[in-house]
């Protein structure tokens, strides 16, 4: 398998360089005092800037009508910027308008982020995607599955780590299906307890019933929420340490973090509307860290983990994964089968990697084959597309028109894509 393979290598690796590399390559970061924004004529990466425009009159036009407070809209393409502006104001009643700098909830859009960290773990030895969950979190050993009289009974396949990372976990998110049985058991199981650590979190999760057997059907899910608490086993610290030391710290994305300090609230964003229970406050930790929803972080600084992703796992120099990690994390991992058999599948032409929403159809998705993505509750999306080697990065607060907005950065940005 292809963590057995590198961890062979890395150890062989390790060996033959000794401790010297290893001190070198962990000090190696990227200048946070350096954009990551390198802006490229429009025309010349083969957009039509008019068409361009048109997203450019649309974001406005939803500002000017109330709609939004603002956003922030991304798009290159062979590295460089073709298209970058804020639009209105951080939130309602601000003056500050939007920048790059702004700060936003990126909810789910973590969930790539620790699965990065999950996979440099594989690449030391010390996670194994194939391995059951229970190696990790011994809890996991004894799982059960709902069933529709409203008992459950014992599961008869293992959770494998790539499941959680995959969404074939067997786990929900209660919040797509309130009201349905198993939804008004997990809320009273604890599902929406954020006093605990990841670990213990995971620990009040394993006592839950699945939906499904692990490996059978796709369901968004805690399942990185869980993840999070593998990898701090894995780790052996904290989640946000471990995501500081392996991906943000070494990128530069100086303002990417779980919780953010105090003297940074004039940058943070605010929805036009209200959402109780979902817009948390940034400057409020609490014990829980979520890997499925818990960061906040800018456009410039989100745009550096992207950069490295359209990098194969490299930015300006250092290098964050593998090449063939990075293949790995986007290898489906569903069938015609499994994305039947669950809820809130991306959509037609796609599957689901370790980590990432796949195009597999680019005649029915707009992104071209291979595309890897995704997006957070509140509307922020990011792509990578290397068939055209297209990138974006979308920044908002306003989830009730998340879809909506993924219709539209797809009809903008590849209307524009004229050669």
């Amino acid at each position: 398998m292809l963590n057995r393979f590198l961890s062979a290598r890395s150890a062989a690796v390790a060996v033959a360089v000794g401790l010297a590399f290893a001190v070198t390559a962990e000090a190696k970061t990227v200048d946070p005092k350096t954009s990551s924004i390198v802006r490229g004529d429009a025309a010349a990466l083969g957009f039509d800037p008019a068409k361009l425009d048109v997203a450019r009159a649309a974001l406005k036009a939803d500002v000017a009508s109330g709609k939004i407070a603002g956003a922030y809209l991304l798009v290159g393409r062979h590295g460089k910027v073709a298209f970058q502006e804020g639009f209105g104001v951080q939130g309602p009643g601000q003056a500050a308008p939007v920048s790059d700098e702004t700060i936003f909830r990126i909810f789910s859009m973590t969930k790539p982020v620790v699965s990065v960290v999950a996979m440099t773990l594989v690449e030391e030895g010390k996670l194994d995607v194939d391995a059951p969950v229970s190696k990790y979190l011994p809890e996991y050993a004894n799982l059960s599955v709902w069933q529709a009289d409203g008992s459950s009974v014992p599961a008869a396949k293992p959770m494998l780590v790539r499941h959680l990372m995959s969404h074939t976990s067997g786990l929900i998110y209660g919040f797509i299906t309130p009201t349905a049985p198993i939804a008004k058991a997990w809320a009273a199981g604890g599902e929406n307890r954020n006093d605990l650590t990841a670990r213990e979190y995971a620990k009040v999760i394993a006592k839950l019933p699945l939906k499904n057997e692990p490996g059978t059907a796709w369901n968004y899910s805690r399942s990185t929420d869980v993840l999070g608490a593998v990898v701090e086993v894995a780790g052996k610290k904290p989640l946000d340490v471990l995501v500081k030391e392996r991906v943000t710290g070494p990128l530069g994305m100086t303002d990417t973090a779980f919780f953010q300090p105090e003297a940074k609230r004039a940058r943070f964003a605010e929805p036009a509307k209200g959402d109780a229970g979902v817009y948390y406050d940034y400057a409020k930790p609490t014990p829980f860290l979520s890997a499925g929803g818990g960061l906040s972080s800018t456009t410039e600084d989100y745009l550096r983990f992207v950069l490295m992703l359209a990098g194969d796992g490299e930015y300006k120099g250092v290098r964050i994964l593998k090449k063939e990690t990075l293949a790995r994390m986007r290898q489906d991992e569903t069938t015609p089968e499994i994305r039947k058999a669950g809820l809130f599948f991306p959509g037609p032409g796609m599957g689901f990697g370790l980590g990432f929403s796949l195009v597999n159809d680019d005649t029915l998705q707009r992104p071209g084959n291979g595309t890897f993505s995704w997006w957070g509750i509140a509307g922020t999306e990011f792509w990578v597309d290397p068939k055209n080697d297209v990138f974006m990065v979308f920044m908002v607060q306003a989830r009730e028109l998340a879809m909506e907005y993924q219709r539209k950065n797809r009809t903008w940005i590849y209307d524009a894509l004229v050669k």
